[in-house]
């Protein structure tokens, strides 16, 4: 039997190999954590053959209109996102329906990231995320895929 062993890639092999693609993904009518799950998946490039997961092989995604978004069940006015300024008594908190009318953006970067793993890799792939509450962006002249 012939010994088989995996070659590890490294960061300029990565680099030479390809570049990076544009996906479009358009968040009208579309369920929050099943669209995030999606987006986590290409920015880290598990969709990818040679994927490894010490390697930022992933690739650029653009969200349109991020304030059309659906949430399942009584999620719209249960559902709280927390956040503290450090001082005594600085707990805030938002419900999805007051987020989705100042920041829809944030709806859709929070849930990402959530999935993300929490390390200096995923601060690179949350960097390669855009997402805008309408349906104009500024990245119409790169090649979109979807």
């Amino acid at each position: 039997m012939k010994n088989q062993k995996s070659k590890t890639l490294t960061k300029v092999e990565v680099q030479n190999n390809q570049a990076k693609a544009w996906y479009l993904f358009d968040a009208k009518s579309k369920v929050l954590g099943r669209l995030a799950s999606e987006i986590a998946s290409i920015l880290s490039g598990k969709n990818k053959v040679d994927y490894v997961p010490y390697l930022d092989k992933g690739d650029f995604v653009v969200v349109i209109n991020a304030k059309e978004i659906k949430v399942s069940g009584k999620k719209e006015s249960q559902k709280l996102y927390y956040r503290h300024s450090g001082y005594p008594g600085g707990l805030k908190s938002k419900s999805v329906q007051d987020t989705r009318e100042e920041q829809p953006e944030q709806l859709i970067r929070h849930a990402v990231v959530g999935m993300l793993p929490r390390n200096r890799l995923a601060r690179q792939m949350v960097k390669k995320l855009y997402v805008f509450s309408g349906k104009d962006h500024p990245y119409q002249d790169k090649f979109l895929k979807n």
